[in-house]
């Protein structure tokens, strides 16, 4: 079979960091030749606009991509679905001066920047649920300062620009920054984290950092439903389910217990079970390529978005019932390190952690039924 370029190189990259994934989470430790990897081969740059470099790709095809990823490193696949939503979102949307656009476009295609949206705060939560940051940015000659603390900042110290969420004026604000800048301080907050202990989630404490008024993104405004963030980090989960029925299924073909003395998958049972296993899989991964095709350029965005809402709870709870389902079938040998399945079934479980899910996303997805016969 022929793939695409961009799921080819997806896979060579999963190929590439796959043999790290364990060693890195018993570390707790981002490795550096991952970050080298996705910066060297181009994958930074899939969602960014060819006019300025970037391969302009769909959200669709940046979705298969990461499926493909994340079966190597769900950690790492995580590092780079933000990057790609940062920039797949702000293609789509065009709100930041289109000059600064261009310039951090020229970076990442070119230096192999490495970006995040930092806008998680401790007392804030997620952004998503609304309220303004207590991150803050005051006047200061021809700029402000910069003053405040993030947590959940995916990447950490291998980012090299900072999209920072910040209090301006009484509104939200979104500026960015170079990692490298004075008064940026890392805590390695997120060393024992349950899930993607490799991703460097670490909490980054902002203190008097000056950011000039050219590096203003975007200030006090409205947007829509976002698609390219919820649906792209959602391949990163169900990516890893991917990856639990292949460990399974591998195991299922080594193991040969003395009594039956052929590979346990030869058994109906554990073939039913893996049946099972494949068909949810099949049915998520459907429903989530098909919510981003709906989705398209976000020009139907109110419309479509209870189908993205959709596609991201039904992926996200079939990645975790399907590593818990692997869990079982492989039996003991499945909660030591000598396979990937309890590394894998851990960090299923952070597919949650995006709201909207359980009720509300259920809740969503209900009124728009409703509302579809009612009108």
């Amino acid at each position: 079979m022929i793939f695409p370029g961009h799921l080819t190189l997806a896979q060579s990259l999963a190929r590439q960091i796959a043999p790290r994934a364990d060693e890195a989470d018993r570390l707790a430790r981002l490795p550096e030749e991952d970050v080298r990897a996705l910066r060297d081969s181009g994958y930074l740059k899939l969602s960014a606009p060819r006019e300025y470099g970037g391969d302009g790709l769909s959200l669709r095809d940046c979705i298969a991509a990461q499926l493909e990823l994340a079966q190597g490193s769900a950690s790492t696949a995580l590092v780079a679905a933000m990057q790609l939503h940062v920039f797949g979102s702000a293609r789509e949307t065009r709100t930041w001066p289109e000059a600064l656009f261009e310039k951090l476009c020229q970076a990442a295609v070119n230096e192999g920047a490495l970006f995040n949206n930092i806008a998680s705060e401790p007392g804030l939560g997620s952004p998503s649920r609304g309220g303004l940051p207590a991150t803050t940015l005051t006047p200061d000659g021809d700029g402000w300062r910069l003053n405040g603390h993030k947590n959940w900042c995916t990447g950490g110290r291998h980012l090299t620009h900072l999209l920072i969420r910040a209090r301006l004026d009484g509104a939200s604000a979104l500026v960015v920054v170079p990692a490298l800048s004075p008064g940026l301080r890392w805590e390695e907050t997120w060393r024992d984290a349950l899930s993607l202990r490799a991703s460097d989630s670490h909490d980054l404490h902002l203190e008097n950092v000056y950011v000039p008024r050219e590096a203003l993104l975007e200030q006090d405004t409205q947007h829509g439903p976002n698609a390219w963030f919820l649906l792209i980090i959602t391949s990163v989960y169900l990516g890893a389910g991917i990856a639990a029925r292949d460990a399974v299924i591998k195991y299922a073909l080594e193991r040969v217990p003395t009594a039956l003395g052929k590979p346990i998958a030869t058994l109906p049972g554990a073939q039913r079970q893996i049946g099972e296993i494949d068909l949810a899989l099949q049915a998520a991964r459907s429903l989530l390529m098909d919510a981003a095709t709906e989705w398209g350029d976000g020009s139907q965005a109110d419309l479509v978005f209870p189908r993205i809402i959709a596609a991201k709870h039904l992926a996200i709870d079939t990645a975790i019932a399907v590593a818990d389902k692997a869990m079982r079938i492989a039996g003991g040998a499945s909660i030591s390190r000598g396979l990937p399945l309890e590394r894998l079934f851990r960090d299923t479980r952070a597919g949650t952690m995006h709201p909207p899910s359980g009720d509300l996303a259920l809740e969503t997805v209900g009124r728009a039924a409703i509302d579809s016969i009612r009108l």
